[in-house]
């Protein structure tokens, strides 16, 4: 009782309105908090992505009230020429790769920074190999780019091109919705390459972006196995309707070049060494069908396409020949208004223009690339080349429109690279000062044949350099170990060729990985 009377005379009492003026000015209190949390969080990654390009910025300290953009100034004439490069694909990377960083400041803008190796990506969708193996950094073809003073990699994407003010306008890549607003800068060049490749051709058919997958890039390839798996393992749930299990098990490809043919016969090789021994309730409801409006492997001769047919048809693969009119949630209608019920469709048609190539006000060669002479450069502008997919002889140089292959592309990038170099030797790297210059002998493209398996230690090789042209053509076991040395040469370093053999191995011991990631 002593102790109770000691207590209330050391605490005094707290009267009820006193108890609501704190809670009151403690609410007040955590609203500023939050306000003043929310608003810090959304402007300060601006201000750090503004203070991580700021040392780009042509000006040293612009005045607050004027906002210049970050950049790249002109280069001055006491300092290297710089040359930009649009693009990491087979071209780009095969030039970035032949520069010499002691001749000149090389930047890179690309919305990747690795390059794909593209005829092995068929096989990273179903677990023959991972995915980091057909994957080269830009920095290990190029280490300049992320040491030498001067030369940078942007992963950004081009947006535009002045000609007249050597300046390219880019806009840095952003990922999902709360990642940062995207960055506008410029560069200027004094020598610029675009390399930036094509996109995949829809002809315009309704629901093709919406509800196919590409098979172009790495993460196409991941989209593609996630999907794949995912529809084996609900198909495998007790109760689902037999209607139902079918079209999830039923693997569309549209398109019947080597990208196509390739896919399918990887496809049919995991369903019946794979799928077959760890999905034994499902394995006879899963099938694969190929669908092309002409011929598959129209490029090849016509000994090794019946070859490709019979082998296909022999692994289970079922050959359609139609028109696909429209792309469906759940089935895609042909153009006879049959329906094919699909659970994974993959498209696969050929590359046409890109976005970017189509807002450029440059001259176009048949089939809407950019025009280039016999020296690679666009000649109604000075200081711009153009290689690979994007680009196209025009019809004034009575040169026929080079495919979109990955060797058409490497042997630009390779000839380019020296052409530059030569350039830069003799006095021209700085922009117009290759204006009247004699630059050499043209590229000359020559045909070094074509290569595509088709599952099951099978594949085509043509040695031709035309569809008319005489010469080597071989299928079986002997032209697939001749597919594999001949890519696995091909790779671009040799830590890749090491991820690649070891893959195959492990692959043909084991089996593929069937875990979904």
């Amino acid at each position: 009782m002593g102790l109770f009377k000691l207590h209330k005379e050391l605490v005094p009492t707290i009267r009820p309105t006193e108890i609501k003026s704190a809670m009151f000015r403690y609410r007040e209190l955590i609203k500023f908090s939050t306000a003043t949390a929310t608003k810090s969080k959304s402007t300060i990654p601006k201000t750090l992505l503004q203070a991580s390009l700021s040392h780009f910025s042509t000006a040293s300290h612009p005045p607050a009230s004027v906002a210049k953009p970050s950049g790249l100034g002109p280069t001055k004439p006491d300092e290297k020429p710089r040359v930009v490069v649009l693009g990491s694909g087979w071209a780009g990377c095969r030039l970035l790769k032949g520069l010499n960083p002691s001749l000149y400041e090389i930047v890179c803008v690309s919305p990747r920074n690795h390059m794909v190796f593209t005829p092995l990506l068929a096989s990273t969708c179903v677990g023959t190999l991972e995915f980091r193996s057909v994957a080269e950094p830009i920095a290990r073809i190029q280490p300049s780019i992320s040491s030498a003073p001067g030369s940078y990699f942007f992963l950004a994407n081009s947006t535009a091109v002045d000609t007249e003010s050597h300046e390219v306008h880019c806009e840095t890549v952003t990922d999902g919705t709360d990642t940062v607003d995207p960055w506008k800068f410029k560069i200027s060049y004094d020598k610029l390459v675009i390399a930036s490749g094509a996109q995949a051709s829809t002809f315009g058919i309704h629901g093709v972006k919406e509800h196919a997958i590409f098979l172009r890039e790495v993460h196409h390839a991941q989209e593609i196995r996630r999907k794949l798996l995912l529809n084996l393992m609900l198909s495998d749930v007790p109760g689902l309707p037999e209607e139902e299990k079918r079209r999830l098990l039923h693997c569309v490809v549209v398109g019947g070049g080597p990208t196509g043919v390739e896919f399918s016969g990887e496809l049919s090789d995991f369903i019946r060494r794979d799928v077959h021994e760890r999905y034994s309730h499902v394995k006879d409801y899963i099938h694969v069908t190929l669908i092309e409006a002409n011929e598959i492997l129209s490029s090849f001769d016509d000994r090794l396409r019946h070859y490709a047919i019979k082998h296909l048809t022999k692994s289970g693969v079922r050959l359609v020949r139609g028109i696909v009119k429209d792309v469906k949630p759940e089935n895609l209608v042909l153009s006879d208004g049959s329906e094919v019920p699909y659970g994974l469709l993959v498209w696969s048609t050929g590359v046409g223009p890109s976005t970017f190539v189509n807002s450029l006000g440059l001259p176009k060669s048949p089939g809407g690339r950019i025009g280039i002479d016999e020296w690679l450069r666009v000649p109604t502008v000075q200081d711009v080349f153009s290689i690979g997919d994007c680009s196209g002889f025009l019809e004034s140089t009575g040169k026929p429109v080079l495919p979109a292959l990955a060797q058409v592309a490497e042997r630009q990038g390779k000839y380019l690279a020296n052409l530059l170099n030569k350039i830069c030797k003799d006095g021209g790297g700085h922009a117009y000062g290759a204006k009247d210059m004699n630059l050499g002998d043209p590229f000359e493209y020559k045909h070094l044949g074509s290569m595509a398996t088709v599952g099951r230690f099978k594949a085509l090789v043509d040695l031709r350099q035309s569809k008319e042209a005489k010469g080597i053509s071989l299928a079986g076991f002997v032209s697939w170990f001749i597919w594999r040395s001949a890519y696995l040469t091909r790779v671009v370093s040799w830590r890749n060729r090491f991820y690649v053999a070891i893959n195959w191995l492990t692959t043909l011991v084991f089996g593929r990985d069937i875990s979904r990631i």
